[in-house]
């Protein structure tokens, strides 16, 4: 990943099209390199979780070119790389496993990370998990515990216990959050080991069960349409 980083770097300091064009040789050898990890990666976390056997590589990544339309924000170029593999592929709402590459700075999350769960879903699909936890929040629980290394992302809860549930519930503090997205900050050093694959499907192992606990509240929202 050495040339991925390399180049993120770069385009941090220098995020405008004529630099970018200049160096498009160097954007083309990075996109390379980490597509072709990608490829490693989907099918071996398909080898323990089925439910996402068959998408692709398209289905996973993302373009490097960013919609400035309704952003103050006017720089053209994202300055990471990002692949989400999920039943389906990254639009369709189903929680999964993102792996994310961004040198240290201002960029969309500070740094390079491992996450999984649901980033930013419907309020429909919240709707369902709070459900869930409230029926089953031993089990919800059960599946967080085996994510060792990840920790949920809380910034977005809301301050009390949604009114339709008791405020003195056992997992009332699960209840108020707002996103299920769970995070591993990753640094260079574990990017640039040569075993960074197997790395890698070690972590995201961990948050499969959370990932399956999360993933049937997403099936039961599809079913509502």
């Amino acid at each position: 990943m050495k040339k991925v980083l390399e180049f993120l770097s770069e385009l941090q300091i220098n995020n405008h099209r004529p630099w970018f064009e200049a160096h498009k040789a160097d954007y083309r050898i990075a996109e390379a390199t980490f597509n072709a990890f990608v490829e490693r990666l989907i099918p071996s976390i398909a080898a323990f979780d089925a439910s996402v056997a068959g998408v692709t590589l398209k289905d996973c990544t993302y373009r490097i070119y960013r919609d400035t339309r309704f952003s103050p924000d006017k720089t053209p170029y994202k300055t990471h790389m990002g692949a989400y593999v999920c039943t389906g592929g990254k639009k369709s709402g189903y929680a999964g496993y993102y792996f994310h590459i961004e040198p240290r700075g201002e960029g969309l999350f500070g740094g390079s990370l491992l996450a999984a769960g649901l980033y930013m879903p419907d309020a429909k699909i919240v709707k369902h998990v709070r459900d869930d936890i409230f029926d089953h929040g031993d089990a919800f629980f059960k599946a967080i515990s085996e994510a060792r290394g990840f920790v949920f992302d809380r910034s977005r809860d809301l301050k009390k216990t949604p009114r339709e549930f008791p405020a003195d519930h056992k997992y009332a503090d699960y209840l108020r959050m707002r996103e299920y997205s769970l995070i591993e900050p990753v640094d260079e050093k574990t990017l640039l080991r040569p075993d960074l694959l197997d790395w890698c499907l070690n972590e995201f192992r961990k948050v499969m069960p959370i990932n399956h606990v999360l993933n049937r509240s997403v099936k039961f929202a599809c079913e509502e349409e």
